[in-house]
């Protein structure tokens, strides 16, 4: 419990600065092992229903330990954009979206960004050229690439982590 404590009641890290992410996930099972969230498990829990107190603890508990582990692998940028993406895709005002869509371009896409995610030329193209009028879907193609990405590779390897187990012991 000394673990889930920790990083629970640390001092929050350097969001990302577009949106304060804070999307919460439900453990889902698949041949008895845990997937990796996908859109339609990340689900918000509202704060107001008592029932889902315990799992939204879980749930945030579990998004930071995958945070700290992708941070030791010096991958958690792919996290933060994937979050970003889900919560840029909730904006309806257009002028939120135009500056909400530059922030994580910057932030991300752009060549020597500061979380640079690992794109094709041809997506980080795609998406500079969206930026002028951006969507929703602005940012679609990169995160099903990040996605993949964690899926097939970082969680994987987190799922056979020391602090997977302890995550477990704790839960």
């Amino acid at each position: 419990m000394a673990y889930l404590s920790s990083v629970l009641t640390r001092p929050a890290p350097v969001k990302c600065p577009v949106e304060d992410l804070q999307i919460k996930t439900e453990k889902r099972e698949i041949g008895g092992q845990p997937s990796l969230p996908c859109k339609d498990v990340w689900v918000h829990v509202e704060e107001t229903d008592p029932n889902n107190m315990l799992r939204k603890y879980r749930a945030r508990a579990g998004q930071l330990v995958f945070e700290d582990f992708l941070r030791t692998e010096y991958s958690e940028e792919n996290l933060l954009f994937w979050l970003a993406c889900e919560n840029y895709k909730k904006i309806t005002r257009v002028t939120e979206m135009t500056v909400a869509a530059k922030k994580i371009y910057a932030e991300f896409v752009q060549v020597d960004a500061p979380r640079q995610i690992n794109i094709d030329c041809v997506t980080r193209e795609e998406i500079m050229e969206n930026l002028s009028q951006p969507e929703p879907n602005c940012f679609d193609r990169a995160q099903r690439l990040i996605y993949s990405l964690m899926e097939n590779d970082c969680y994987p390897r987190f799922l056979k982590s020391e602090m997977y187990q302890v995550l477990l012991e704790q839960a």
